[in-house]
C-alpha cells in the first residue's frame, strides 16, 4: 500500500492511501497552526475555533451538521495541539462527497454566530474548570509553562478565563484568515479511496483558499526549565520531572523516543520495574518524549503518596544516571520491537493512518515509508542511547511540576546536583574562547 500525493495550485497537499477490502474512508484536514500561532491577546483562540467550526455555517445549522453526519452513521471530530489543528470524519465510502463538502463548509463558511459563541465560551470555561480541578491534567499545563516561561509554546491550549470571555467573532475570523492557508494544509484520506477522484473533489472545494499565511512566523522556542510546586490537600502528589528534548528534524529525535520507551514505556521498562514492581511506591510511572518543530520535551510522570516522595525521587534520579552507563542490547531490542509493532498496528487503522500521513507531511514535507522509519530505528545503537541519556539529563536545566502535598519533594538545586555531568560520566574542557564542551 503506497501513499499518493498531489499538490494543488494554492499549496494544499492531498494525500491518500487505499485500503483494499474495506467499505469506509477516514478523511480530514490538518492545519499547521495551533496554540503556538496565537498572539498574546488570543490565548485559547485556536481551541475555541475548533469548537466553533461545528456551530453553524451559511448552509448548515449546528444541529444540521451533527444530524447530517450521523444520518449516514459517520462520526466527526476535531483536535487542537500546540502546532496543529485537525478536523476529521469517518464515513462509508459512498458518503465521501458529503463528508468532504461538510469539512469544506465548516472551515471556510462558518458563521461564528454571536449567540453560539457565547454558549461555547461557557462550555470551554467548564472544560477549563474541569482541567484545573484535575491534578493529573493541571500538572502538565504547569509543567510546560515552567519549561517555556512566558512563551506561546508553553501556554495551556485551553486559554484563560479572561481571554476566553473576551473573544469576539471578528477575532475568530481574523485568526482563520491569517493562519489557515494552502501551504499549511494537508487533506488526507485512507481506506476505500480513489486518489485522482479525491484530489479533484478537494480542488473543487478548497481550491479558492489563499496560498500563503498573512501572519508573522511563530516565536522560536527557548527552553529554560523551571520549578512549579502547588500545595493541595490530596492523597497523592502529582509529579513531573523533565528536560529539554529534541525537535522533529534533529538526529536524536528517534533515539529520544526509544530512550523514553526504554525508561518508562511499558511494564518491562526500567522505571516501572524499579518503582512499581520492586518497591510499590506508585501505581503508575512512565516516560515520554514530545517533539516540536524547533525543540522538544523529555519527561517522567508519576503520582505517589507524600511519604514516598523522597524515595521516588531518589530512585528516578538513580535510574536516569544508570541509563547513561548500562543500557543493554536486549532492552534496546525490546524497545525497537514495541515501536515496530505500534507502527504496523497503527497502519492497519484507516483513521490512524490518515492522521499519520498528514502529520508526516506537515512536519517533514513528505510521507515517510515504514521501511525508512524502521531503518532509522535499527541504526540506534546502545552507545548512542547511553551518550544521549548522559547529555540530555545533565546538560539541560530540569523542569519540575508538582501538585499535592509537596513539602517532601526534593529541591530543584539538589536535583541538578544529582544529575551533574560528572555523575553521568561527562567531563568538560574549556576552549580558548572560554566556552565549555562535554567530553568523555
Amino acid at each position: 500500500m503506497t501513499v499518493e500525493t498531489t499538490r494543488l495550485s494554492n499549496g494544499i497537499t492531498v494525500a491518500t492511501q487505499r485500503f483494499d477490502h474495506v467499505e469506509s474512508v477516514a478523511l480530514g484536514v490538518w492545519v499547521k497552526a495551533g496554540s503556538r500561532n496565537e498572539n498574546d491577546n488570543e490565548h485559547g483562540i485556536a481551541h475555541l475555533l475548533e469548537h466553533m467550526a461545528f456551530k453553524g455555517t451559511a448552509r448548515r445549522s449546528a444541529r444540521g451538521i451533527a444530524e447530517e453526519i450521523e444520518n449516514v452513521g459517520g462520526d466527526i471530530n476535531a483536535a487542537t495541539s500546540v502546532e496543529t489543528t485537525s478536523f476529521f470524519v469517518r464515513v462509508l465510502k459512498n458518503d465521501l462527497p458529503m463528508a468532504l463538502d461538510l469539512l469544506a463548509d465548516i472551515l471556510q463558511y462558518s458563521k461564528f454566530d454571536e449567540d453560539e459563541l457565547e454558549r461555547e465560551k461557557h462550555v470551554i470555561l467548564q472544560e477549563l474548570g474541569a482541567a484545573t480541578d484535575t491534578p493529573d491534567d493541571a500538572v502538565f499545563d504547569r509543567f510546560t509553562e515552567a519549561a517555556f516561561r512566558h512563551q506561546p509554546i508553553g501556554r495551556a491550549i485551553l486559554g484563560t478565563r479572561e481571554t476566553i470571555t473576551a473573544f469576539t467573532s471578528d477575532q475568530l475570523r481574523q485568526y482563520i484568515d491569517r493562519e489557515y492557508c494552502g501551504e499549511r494544509i494537508v487533506i488526507a484520506a485512507a481506506g476505500a479511496i480513489d486518489h485522482d477522484d479525491f484530489a479533484k473533489r478537494v480542488e473543487s472545494h478548497f481550491g479558492g483558499m489563499a496560498a500563503k499565511p498573512k501572519g508573522k512566523a511563530v516565536q522560536l522556542a527557548h527552553y529554560v526549565g523551571g520549578d512549579y510546586r502547588e500545595h493541595r490537600a490530596l492523597q497523592d502528589t502529582q509529579l513531573l520531572l523533565g528536560f529539554e528534548g529534541r525537535a522533529y528534524h534533529v538526529r536524536d529525535f528517534y533515539a529520544s523516543q526509544v530512550l523514553a520507551m526504554l525508561l518508562g514505556g511499558g511494564m518491562s521498562s526500567r522505571l516501572f520495574q524499579e518503582v512499581r514492581e520492586k518497591r510499590g511506591i506508585c501505581y503508575s510511572i512512565y516516560a515520554f518524549h514530545w517533539g516540536f518543530s524547533d525543540t522538544g520535551v523529555f519527561g517522567i510522570h508519576a503520582a505517589t503518596e507524600p511519604g514516598d516522595l523522597e524515595e521516588l525521587m531518589t530512585v528516578v534520579l538513580g535510574e536516569l544516571r544508570r541509563a547513561a552507563a548500562d543500557i543493554g542490547e536486549a532492552e534496546v531490542q525490546r524497545a525497537r520491537a514495541q515501536f515496530r509493532a505500534s507502527l504496523m498496528m497503527s497502519g492497519e487503522s484507516a483513521p490512524s493512518r490518515a492522521g499519520q500521513i498528514a502529520r508526516q507531511i506537515l512536519l517533514f514535507g513528505r510521507p515517510i515509508p515504514n521501511e525508512e522509519l524502521l531503518d532509522r530505528l535499527d541504526k540506534i545503537t546502545v552507545q548512542r542511547l547511553r551518550d544521549l541519556a548522559a547529555r540530555l539529563f545533565s546538560q539541560s536545566p530540569p523542569t519540575v511540576s508538582a501538585i499535592g502535598p509537596v513539602d517532601r519533594l526534593m529541591e530543584i538545586d539538589d536535583i541538578r546536583a544529582e544529575l551533574a555531568p560528572e555523575r553521568l560520566g561527562l567531563g568538560f574542557e574549556a576552549t580558548a574562547s572560554g566556552k565549555r564542551f562535554a567530553v568523555g
